[in-house]
Formats: C-alpha cells, sequence, structure tokens
C-alpha cells in the first residue's frame, strides 16, 4: 500500500513574500490596490528608479512586478480590476518614453 502525503496549507502565500521580499524592487505599500492606472505606474516607477536591489533596468523591474501581480492573482482577479492593471502597463510604458 502506498501513503498519500499530505501538506499543511501554508499560513502566506509564497507570492505575497516575494512582492515583499523581491530583489526586483522595494514597492510602496499597497501599490496595486491604487485606483488609477496613472497611480499605479507612478508609484511603480518611483520604487524602481529609487531601489538598491533591482537586477535589471528601472523599466524591466517595474514591469516585471506589475506582470508578476497580474499572473499570480489569476482567475481571483476581477475582471475591472485587470482592466485597470493592464492599463497602468501603457501608464508605464509612456512614463519611461517606450511607447
Amino acid at each position: 500500500m502506498t501513503k498519500k502525503k499530505t501538506r499543511k496549507k501554508a499560513k502566506n502565500k509564497w507570492s505575497a513574500s516575494v512582492t515583499q521580499r523581491s530583489d526586483a524592487l522595494d514597492l510602496e505599500n499597497s501599490v496595486f490596490k491604487r485606483t488609477t492606472p496613472k497611480q499605479i505606474a507612478a508609484s511603480l516607477k518611483r520604487s524602481a528608479d529609487r531601489s538598491k536591489r533591482r537586477k535589471g533596468a528601472p523599466y524591466q523591474s517595474a514591469m516585471s512586478m506589475l506582470n508578476f501581480y497580474i499572473n499570480r492573482a489569476g482567475r481571483n482577479l476581477p475582471a475591472s480590476r485587470k482592466k485597470v492593471l493592464n492599463r497602468a502597463k501603457d501608464e508605464l510604458r509612456a512614463l519611461y518614453g517606450r511607447e
């Protein structure tokens, strides 16, 4: 007979710890809960420009963190929220002159 191994459910999700302790950049509190795409993009830009821990260019780090958040939220992200976050990508591109 084979025993099935059961895993204990983690208290915190690994994706939450990534956004808090990532080497990509030091994020401001509740950056992804902001209401407008401009606010989100501006906060990510500030964080990316100031961060000493990022590995890549500021634009790359900011966009990477935004994509990570969208991808990790997955099906749990309401369509309206996903729309705001995707618009934040466009705002971020504009802030860095990458249109």
